[in-house]
């Protein structure tokens, strides 16, 4: 079981500086502007600015010039901001004692900012806060990697030993490539070091799968020749020694998970409020009108990692015994005409709005499937199951790409994943945007597949 705090640190940092923050406010009072109003502005906009410019991201490298850069950028706004607050306020009021708040926040956030590289610095080389790394390939890249490892001990790194094909009588020698899995299933790594001037494409594929499945950090000692794509970044070492860093998917960052849900709330409500309140008698009169069964249609399907979730449609078929097990069909005579509206206009997803209330799906995401469909779907797919990483949605790029409805050929279910991870590794907030208004106006055009 692996033991982390370093998690702690950052929010630990923001708060010592909130209350330097507001605490230099206080004691330097002025009684009449330095309000309630006041700290918490100045409070809010530094902790806006500094997740904009990424005041504190900080790795066991960074160096007092790159906390210097950190330093600056984040003050020359702050002040800036600072000063806008009496110009939106308190236009035109002078107010006594700015320049001394100012240079102390500066002052004492630049000496907590240092006091903490040197803290941690310290705390690591006497064995505490170390990442457990092993490095897979050897070379002279490699060895420089393992030689920064054993001499700088305040960068909190144990490395636990290399693997190579090719056989070394050293103690330090953990065996093949391809031990690397073994290896890591019965011990405690962080870590992966990868050599890509020794490995093949076929073995960074698989070392970064069995990475992201073990939770394991993997980085890429490049050569100095190499190209490199946009999911890895480059990171120096000592100032000296280049590695590249696999970049974390948007939903591996706590931030994106929380933005994304709380506009899926916000939206979800929204539907469910102005839309769903009239429109469900509307629809329960027709639907009941031409065939017999509920309105509310439920069927299992997989949601995120895999574990099925109950979702909800509005009812489209006569009750049927293939309607888990067969998806409608052109011309599907199980369709009522009631139901050939609703799946035409995609009236009959609304009711997944409550899936999104309920924490089951997200407004924006891959399509849930059958779990029989699924199954059947994994054998003729490679990356099918990396869909499972996010919460399934009521529409998807792939829906909006002209993959939705049946699947008649096996090309028409690799597009679908293939757009589905496209959008899981390049989510932002305006994709889900451009995504949900393309979405309705596909509705007004009206779909070919939408049957």
């Amino acid at each position: 079981m692996k033991k982390r705090y370093s998690h702690l640190i950052k929010p630990l940092q923001i708060i010592i500086d909130l209350i330097i923050i507001n605490g230099i406010a206080y004691l330097v009072y002025d009684k009449e502007y330095l309000n309630i109003l006041f700290l918490t502005y100045i409070s809010f906009f530094w902790l806006i600015i500094s997740y904009f410019l990424r005041f504190y991201k900080m790795s066991r490298f960074n160096s007092g010039l790159r906390i210097i850069t950190l330093l600056s950028r984040q003050f020359i706004v702050f002040i800036l901001g600072y000063f806008a607050y009496f110009g939106i306020f308190r236009e035109g009021i002078i107010v006594d004692n700015q320049f001394l708040i100012l240079t102390s926040i500066i002052s004492s956030i630049s000496t907590i900012k240092f006091l903490w590289l040197l803290f941690l610095k310290k705390y690591r080389s006497l064995g505490n806060n170390y990442r457990t790394t092993v490095v897979v390939g050897f070379d002279d890249s490699s060895k420089n990697i393992i030689k920064l490892f054993k001499s700088k001990s305040n960068l909190g790194f144990k490395f636990l030993g290399f693997f190579s094909n090719k056989i070394y009588k050293n103690s330090e020698y953990l065996g093949g490539v391809e031990d690397i899995f073994t290896y890591v299933k019965e011990n405690i790594v962080d870590e992966i070091y990868c050599s890509l001037s020794t490995l093949n494409k076929y073995q960074i594929k698989e070392i970064n799968k069995f990475a992201i499945d073990k939770n394991i950090v993997l980085k890429l000692i490049p050569n100095s020749s190499e190209l490199y794509s946009k999911n890895q970044s480059v990171e120096y070492y000592d100032d000296a020694l280049m590695v590249l860093n696999v970049n974390k998917l948007p939903f591996e960052f706590a931030e994106n998970f929380y933005k994304k849900r709380i506009f899926d709330v916000l939206f979800s409500l929204f539907i469910c409020v102005f839309v769903l309140s009239w429109l469900w008698p509307i629809l329960w009169f027709f639907v009941k009108l031409e065939s017999k069964g509920p309105l509310l249609f439920k069927q299992g399907r997989e949601g995120i990692n895999g574990k099925e979730f109950i979702c909800f449609k509005f009812r489209s078929m006569r009750v049927n015994k293939q309607s888990d097990k067969v998806h409608a069909t052109k011309n599907d005579v199980r369709v009522t005409k009631i139901g050939a509206f609703l799946r035409k206009t995609s009236m009959d997803e609304l009711p997944q709005f409550f899936n999104v209330l309920l924490g089951d799906m997200s407004v924006v995401g891959p399509r849930p499937h059958l779990e029989s469909l699924s199954l059947e779907y994994q054998k003729d797919v490679d990356d099918y199951l990396k869909r499972h990483i996010v919460k399934p949605g009521i529409t998807g790029l792939a829906q909006i790409s002209g993959y939705r409805g049946e699947i008649k050929k096996t090309s028409d279910i690799k597009n679908r994943v293939r757009l589905d991870i496209f959008y899981i590794e390049n989510w932002s907030f305006f994709l889900d945007l451009k995504i949900i208004l393309q979405t309705v106006l596909n509705v007004f055009k009206g779909e070919e597949k939408a049957y």
